[in-house]
């Protein structure tokens, strides 16, 4: 699909305007976030992990490439995927790094927890590796690039599980290893301001967009934002909260006539006319 190539997203990253960056599951959910604009999708682990009922830590590199693919085949929305620990030592994140390059992703973010991943992260119970021990994972994860653009973010659990001096420190690190973009999830509204300034590689993090207005969020110097929760959390909430009412014999909230017409436009927004062209050129009479 065309879109944006890695260089010219690598580009925008460095532009000094906050990328705005939403969570993006599917091919579909990546054609509207491409049609209202945003800067780019995010397949995060977490919610592919959720989505499959397993956790994000028993998620494969296979599970994770074929979901990027599938996203990349038609959308030409920027795809930053979340590769989680890289499922390894450094020979298993080098393997991350082909798979999701083959993938057509724009960029992969690592993470310095313990491999494997453990599924209490998701109760917030995190374990980090020894800098040393990411670096080198960092290291080789960048040899393991064929396209120089593809975009590596290493990201830091230090705030939460040692604190933000050390997180700062480790980011420094991982950069001088050769991250594009380190991300680290500030505590509290001070970190939010301090961290861009504290770090010379572009910052980004995880937030809700809910949280500051447009200016603000520009002001603050972060190069890439990712709003991973709220898109999964809506769409969840509308299902179980129809799905609750329909089997307690009640209306689902919505006209059904309103669901039918939402179905119906799924069709210009996958882009089936590009099929439908192909079959009256070939199936329909007099073509």
């Amino acid at each position: 699909m065309v879109g944006l190539d890695r260089a010219a997203f690598r580009a925008r990253v460095s532009s000094g305007e906050p990328l705005m960056v939403q969570w993006c599951p599917d091919a579909l959910t990546a054609r509207l976030c491409e049609r209202l604009g945003y800067d780019g999708g995010y397949l995060g682990g977490g919610g592919l992990g959720y989505a499959m009922a397993i956790s994000e830590a028993l998620l494969s590199v296979s599970d994770l490439a074929a979901a990027s693919w599938q996203i990349r085949r038609r959308s030409g929305l920027p795809l930053i995927v979340d590769g989680g620990v890289g499922f390894g030592d450094a020979i298993h994140v080098a393997r991350t790094v082909w798979e999701l390059e083959a993938a057509g992703v724009h960029a992969i973010e690592l993470e310095d927890q313990v491999a494997p991943k453990r599924a209490s992260h998701h109760r917030h119970v995190e374990h980090l590796v020894p800098l040393e021990e990411m670096v080198s994972k960092i290291r080789f994860a960048a040899e393991a690039r064929r396209d120089p653009d593809l975009l590596l973010i290493a990201r830091t659990g230090a705030v939460q599980n040692e604190d933000f001096e050390r997180a700062i420190e480790r980011l420094t690190a991982y950069h001088e290893a050769g991250a594009d973009v380190v991300m680290l999830l500030p505590a509290d509204d001070e970190q939010l301001a301090a961290a861009p300034a504290r770090l010379s590689a572009p910052v980004a993090t995880l937030t809700s967009f809910d949280l500051h207005t447009a200016e603000e969020w520009r002001s603050l110097g972060y190069a890439i934002l990712i709003d991973a929760v709220t898109g999964q959390a809506a769409a969840f909430a509308a299902l179980r909260e129809a799905y609750e009412l329909q089997r307690a014999g009640k209306p689902s909230g919505r006209p059904a006539a309103e669901s039918f017409a939402i179905y119906e436009s799924f069709q210009e927004l996958a882009g089936f006319e590009q099929l439908y062209d192909i079959e009256r050129a070939t199936t329909e009479p007099g073509t």
